[in-house]
């Protein structure tokens, strides 16, 4: 277990450990900081507390993992599952080969696909003039909702997958019963498949909401975190701080709120799924 140890320890360990250094100091990528790095206390903390660019880019984080990660990607995921259960073959293989294509594109590609479709001259607005409708250029009115939809539509497959495996191994026999007793549809997938899908919904709500909070690329492609601010979210305030501006410091501050909003997420996640203890 040593060699695991130690690559765990390099690759893991050790960037946290140096994160959690650096948000106490003045290090920069030119200036003082560069030349000679020092022991600042909670300075970064305080300027974070009072920083309206962090409190812009903590909602519009939370918008984009509420929006993309529990309804767009878990919730459709679900739905799709369902939807896909007791289909033919090639109904199900057409659907999967759709949802999986968009879910192995790489992100710079996806955020093209959708910039494209999005923009003042692309396909949507195209659609919309020949039926009569008002066009707008969407990635400046509404930016947050644009990448919403598109991180929604790239990372369904996941969470769709998942749930697939899960209803599979629901026993047949409980739906039936279920049905014998006068249950629809719907009373049979809330009373009887859901309770069956806690661990596989709690397991899964976690996997995407670490995977939506780091979410950069997408949205630096398609909107770069602009209008004015308007999908600045916390990875790439974080990047515009450490990198474009050189404060290292002030950026892994910044890296360790984003590292809070995914552990309160998360925390409430497995807090509220978890399996009921029995009296």
């Amino acid at each position: 277990m040593a060699p695991a140890a130690a690559l765990l320890l390099a690759f893991f360990a050790a960037p946290v450990v140096w994160t959690l250094w650096a948000s106490f100091t003045d290090a920069a990528l030119t200036g003082p900081g560069a030349a000679r790095t020092e022991f600042v206390g909670l300075a970064n903390f305080e300027r974070l507390a009072t920083d309206p660019a962090v409190l812009n880019a903590t909602v519009l984080t939370a918008v984009f993992l509420i929006g993309s990660g529990i309804v767009g990607q878990t919730v459709l995921g679900m739905l799709l599952a369902l939807l896909m259960q007791g289909r033919s073959p090639w109904v199900r293989s057409a659907v999967g080969g759709i949802v999986v294509g968009a879910w192995v594109l790489p992100e710079v590609v996806a955020g093209f696909v959708w910039a494209a479709f999005l923009e003042r001259e692309g396909t949507l607005n195209r659609v919309l003039d020949a039926l009569g409708a008002p066009q707008q250029s969407w990635l400046t009115t509404v930016p947050i909702l644009a990448v919403v939809l598109a991180n929604a539509w790239k990372g369904t497959a996941f969470s769709m997958m998942a749930y697939s495996a899960a209803l599979s191994e629901v026993p047949g026999e409980l739906k039936d019963a279920a049905r014998v007793d006068g249950a629809g549809t719907a009373a049979v997938v809330r009373h009887v498949v859901l309770p069956l899908l806690r661990r596989t919904v709690a397991a899964t709500l976690l996997l995407v909401t670490l995977q939506t909070v780091q979410v950069f690329t997408l949205i630096y492609v398609m909107t770069a975190g602009g209008p004015a601010g308007r999908s600045t979210t916390l990875p790439l305030l974080m990047y515009t701080e450490a990198l474009r501006m050189g404060d290292i410091a002030y950026g892994t501050t910044v890296a360790l709120a984003l590292l809070a909003v995914a552990g309160l997420f998360s925390a409430v996640y497995l807090r509220t799924l978890r399996p009921e203890e029995v009296r």
